[in-house]
Order: structure tokens, then C-alpha cells, then sequence
């Protein structure tokens, strides 16, 4: 089964039998569910919806939008976009909710419906509760003949969400056209091939290389901006002697850097380094990231004078630490800023415009600018459960094992060593633990995660 209904939206690879997969007929039910939510709980009128470059995208864009015009709510139709630029087009357009057409990093034959609030926010869990209990019930009324919603289409809003990142205090465009960067571009053959060559012309950069950046949806290689899925990127970078290379997600709101060297800058130090400059720029400046977030920001943060605060993994969950300690940068370490003199979602965007400027106003290289932040690996994998195994119960027993260091329990287990942590965390979608472990040496990580791993085994066994 390929379908997922989760409080992160409804997920799904295309085809297939109904109730399985991500049908025509999924489609509608759950777009059915979410505007009565937005109609009923929100007294909604008006819904944002923009999509990813995926092949499915114009098909499943159609069926949402049908629907809810059915439903009796008006549509402002994006079409292609990115994920920050609908969350963006929510708060602007003073709308009553949006949905963003895309299955971020998963291959080309997966697409969603990821659904926002009237904050142009990601929907908390208990209103995901409630939309999920609307697929189940089917109360759903459509509108009769006169009351049928009404249908408009904005192109403007890439244009627009990019002006608005522009008009940042800390976005400095002189000193970044000052530096002539020449930079290349994978946008892995969706929106961001739009999206990211625009933003760095009005950036003043005016030597782009791009590859991948036809938006045909037809994924050149692996859509997660991971360094085994960059190869061909750093090989530009390197060849067409580039300050940087850019990668972004299919959603743009994921963002990886490659050094001139061709080396990884490392996901998780994105938003380690736009942090850095924030937080510089910032009066007692608060920073949140994941459990599973590398130390570094919370070193520099606290270097700075700032304090760190860690979130359950998930970007409802950090937006929610990032309002309570009215933090002024935050994310995710898998590349995700999220900024909130903007809005609060994860946007590659803004990330790219405020690394740039750091970069400019440092007068460093990329490589010069990674090295100097404190050096941390992390070790990431999984163990997959035989279906008798209560993951649950496994956590458990780790906890009791390690009772003796410190312990976090909001998500999962997260054991703190000296210089060592190391995050075990069940997957909501499949019978498998995820393991993170990060230490100032590769090698320790990696045992530290052997170590875990073998202690899973034995607890399983017994």
C-alpha cells in the first residue's frame, strides 16, 4: 500500500486501486475533506493551491480545484510554484487556507496534498486530526448550482514572493553583485529551475550556470539534495570554475550548497551559516532546530549570546518552539530555513538570499565560510521491525538502559553523551526506527550507531 492519510497531508504514488494508492477518486475525497474543514471550522471562502513540476501535477491540480470550486469555495490558482510561495500568497491574499500539489523529495510517480492554515502555516495535528476524521465520515456537503465557487489564476506570485524576500533588511543586493558570483543551479527539473535563476538575477548575479532546470517534472536524478544524489552538480561547480553550486528540492523548500572545491557545504550547516548571519545582525537573537539537528547551531547560538531550544522532528513542531521563544531564525537540519521576518515555513529562497549576503559581506570562500563553524558528522540509518516488535516497547527499553545520561523523551528517545548524542525515533508511515547519531568524529558516530542498532537487536530478540 502507497497511500499515507497523516497529520503532514495525504501521500501517495499515482495509479493503482482506490483506497491503495493516490486515484482520482483519493484525490477527491480528500480535497473534499479539507475544504469542508476550511468552510466549517474556518468559515473559509477562499483556498491558495500551487503545485510542484511533477508529471501528475496538472491532473491532480484539476481534481483538487474542481472540487473545492464544487464545494462552493473560491480557488487562486498559482499553478506552478513552490511550497514557501503558496505559504506566502496565504498570508498576502489574506486567504482561508492553501494546498501545495508536491511530494517534496519523493520520486516522480509520488504526489500529495500537503494543506495549510489561514496563517499560510502547515496544519497542526489536532486540525489534521479533524480533517482525517472528515475522510472517514464523509459529512461533506457540495454546494448547489448558484453557490459553486469561483476559479482565478495569479502567474505573479514566484515574481512576487521574490520581491518580498528583497525588501529584508538583511538582504544586502549591492554587496552581492559587487562580488560577481558565478554559480551553478540544480533544480532537479522542477519549480526551482523558475524560481532559483530568478531570484539570483534580481540578486544581481548574473553568470548562472543551470542544469536540470527545465520544470518537466521528469526528475534527472534522485530529488533529495543529498551529496550522493549532487555528483553531477559538483562536477559543474568544479568545470565551470564556480564560486558555488545551489541545489534545491522539488518544493523549493529544501536548499544544499556546494563548495568551489566541489565539496558538500553539508545540508545540515545550511541553516547553521544563515543563522550565523541572522543571529550577528540580531539583538539576543533565539535559534530553534529538530532533535535531530547538528550541535553547531546551538553553539554558535549561544556564542552569540542567543539560546537554542530543540523541537520534535517536524515543521509544525518547530514553528511552534520558534513562536514560544520568539526565536529569530530556525529549521531544520535537511536544509530548511525557516525565517520569520518572512513567514513561517521552510523556504530555500530566503535562505539562498541571506547565505548570499553573509558570503558577500565575509568576503569568505564557501569552503572558507564551512570550516569555520564547529565540525560535526552525523551518522543517519534505520532499523526495520518484523511486524511482532512494538517499537514503542524497544524505545522503552533503550531509555531504561541509558537511564543514567541525560534523556529526551518528546520525540522519540534522544540520549545526550558528552560530546555525543544520539536520536532513535519511530516512523509514523513504516515499521522502522530511525537512528541519528552526531559526534565531532565520523567513526564514533558511526559506532555509537552500531552500538544502538546492536542494542535494538537484542532487545527485539529477547
Amino acid at each position: 500500500m502507497t497511500l499515507i492519510k497523516s497529520i503532514s497531508g495525504f501521500r501517495g504514488t499515482i495509479g493503482g486501486k482506490t483506497g491503495d494508492n493516490l486515484t482520482p477518486i483519493d484525490v477527491v475525497k480528500f480535497a473534499s475533506a479539507y475544504a469542508w474543514w476550511v468552510k466549517t471550522e474556518l468559515n473559509g471562502t477562499t483556498i491558495i493551491l500551487g503545485r510542484d513540476a511533477r508529471v501528475s501535477g496538472p491532473i491532480i491540480s484539476d481534481l483538487v480545484s474542481s472540487t473545492i470550486l464544487a464545494m462552493g469555495l473560491n480557488i487562486i490558482d498559482l499553478g506552478l510554484s513552490t511550497t514557501p510561495t503558496v505559504e506566502m500568497a496565504v498570508m498576502l491574499e489574506k486567504a482561508d487556507g492553501g494546498i501545495i500539489l508536491t511530494a517534496s523529495h519523493n520520486p516522480k510517480q509520488w504526489n500529495a496534498l500537503k494543506l495549510l492554515n489561514n496563517k499560510g502555516e502547515f496544519i497542526s495535528a489536532t486540525e489534521a486530526e479533524k480533517v482525517l476524521a472528515i475522510v472517514e465520515e464523509e459529512p461533506f456537503v457540495f454546494a448547489e448550482i448558484n453557490a459553486l465557487g469561483k476559479y482565478s489564476k495569479n502567474n505573479q506570485y514566484l515574481e512576487k514572493h521574490i520581491d518580498e524576500i528583497l525588501k529584508l533588511p538583511l538582504v544586502d543586493v549591492a554587496a552581492i553583485k559587487e562580488k560577481n558570483y558565478k554559480i551553478a543551479v540544480d533544480a532537479v527539473n522542477s519549480s526551482g529551475g523558475i524560481a532559483v535563476p530568478m531570484l539570483l538575477r534580481k540578486l544581481g548575479v548574473d553568470n548562472i550556470v543551470e542544469i536540470n532546470c527545465e520544470p518537466t517534472g521528469l526528475f534527472a536524478h534522485n530529488p533529495e539534495p543529498l551529496p550522493e544524489h549532487l555528483s553531477q552538480l559538483s562536477t559543474l561547480v568544479k568545470t565551470e570554475k564556480c564560486h558555488l553550486g545551489i541545489s534545491v528540492d522539488p518544493d523549493v523548500d529544501r536548499l544544499a550548497f556546494v563548495c568551489e572545491d566541489g565539496e558538500m557545504f553539508g545540508e545540515e550547516y545550511t541553516l547553521v551559516a544563515v543563522a550565523d548571519y541572522v543571529l550577528r545582525n540580531t539583538t539576543n537573537g533565539n535559534t530553534v532546530s529538530n532533535l535531530s539537528s547538528t550541535r553547531a547551531l546551538k553553539d554558535i547560538t549561544e556564542k552569540l549570546g542567543g539560546q537554542y531550544k530543540a523541537s520534535a522532528v517536524g515543521e509544525v513542531n518547530v514553528v511552534t518552539v520558534m513562536k514560544e521563544t520568539n526565536a529569530v531564525i530556525g529549521g531544520e537540519g535537511n536544509g530548511g530555513i525557516i525565517y520569520p521576518e518572512l513567514h513561517y515555513g521552510r523556504d530555500a529562497l530566503v535562505g539562498i538570499a541571506l547565505f548570499l549576503t553573509h558570503l558577500a559581506k565575509l568576503s569568505k570562500t564557501c569552503k572558507a565560510l564551512k570550516i569555520s563553524y564547529p565540525s560535526y558528522i552525523i551518522s543517519k540509518n534505520k532499523v526495520e521491525l518484523s511486524d511482532s516488535i512494538n517499537a514503542d516497547d524497544v524505545l522503552e527499553k533503550i531509555k531504561e538502559k541509558y537511564s543514567k545520561f541525560p534523556i529526551n523523551t518528546e520525540d522519540g528517545v534522544k540520549i545526550d553523551f558528552d560530546e555525543e548524542w544520539i536520536h532513535m525515533r519511530k516512523s509514523n508511515t513504516e515499521p522502522i526506527i530511525r537512528i541519528y547519531a552526531e559526534s565531532k568524529s565520523e567513526t564514533t558516530a558511526r559506532n555509537l550507531t552500531t552500538k544502538i542498532i546492536k542494542d535494538i537487536g537484542e532487545i527485539a530478540k529477547s
